[in-house]
């Protein structure tokens, strides 16, 4: 019950933070964090900030995507050099640790289709950034997944946003996750497609 409290408090001081001069600024900083360890998604600021001033969804959105691949950077090296001190510690706080050794040993068989579809996703991106880091995965090709798994998943809220304006605020708070996931099953298929066809 505290720490839904202190999680909805937290969810407030982003929305206000959202309307603030150094909105962008926080922004980065929130998607920096989200991707690395802060439970709450740069999505609770793009939102408000998108539909406040369309004509710089796009800039949003790529503020957010730099931000969450910078911070899955961090992700990754706190997997990669501080698991002991750090991750575990995380993992333990957000009562991941069944869903981050399912997640790596599933990391072993499909590490860059890992990355690709949890990164589109609502699921907890640390998750993938940590588990990155601990189980030593290619940080090039983690990086580059990164780009556009993130920038996939902020682009098309910011493009829902700009084309559609207010109404469809609800349609992405309630079913972003049945976007993303189309948008994540499209980016797997075309990539089988490459491979096979």
């Amino acid at each position: 019950m505290r720490g839904a409290i202190m999680l909805r408090r937290s969810y407030n001081r982003v929305i206000a933070l959202a309307a603030t001069r150094a909105a962008p600024w926080w922004l980065f900083g929130l998607a920096f964090a989200e991707a690395s360890f802060f439970p709450i998604p740069p999505d609770a600021m793009l939102v408000p900030m998108a539909l406040a001033q369309p004509p710089r969804a796009w800039r949003l959105a790529l503020i957010c995507t730099l931000g969450s691949v910078i911070g899955g950077a961090f992700g990754y090296l706190i997997g990669y050099a501080l698991f002991d001190q750090l991750a575990q510690p995380l993992l333990h706080a957000y009562h991941y640790e069944a869903a981050f050794q399912t997640f790596k040993d599933r990391y072993a068989e499909y590490g860059l289709w890992v990355i690709l579809i949890k990164g589109l996703t609502p699921i907890p991106y640390k998750i993938v950034t940590i588990a990155s880091g601990a189980a030593s995965f290619n940080f090039p090709l983690f990086m580059a997944a990164s780009v556009v798994t993130r920038g996939a998943r902020f682009f098309i809220v910011a493009g829902l946003l700009r084309r559609f304006g207010e109404p469809v605020r609800d349609f992405i708070e309630r079913r972003l996750t049945l976007v993303t996931s189309l948008v994540a099953i499209g980016v797997v298929g075309g990539f089988v497609i490459l491979r096979y066809v």
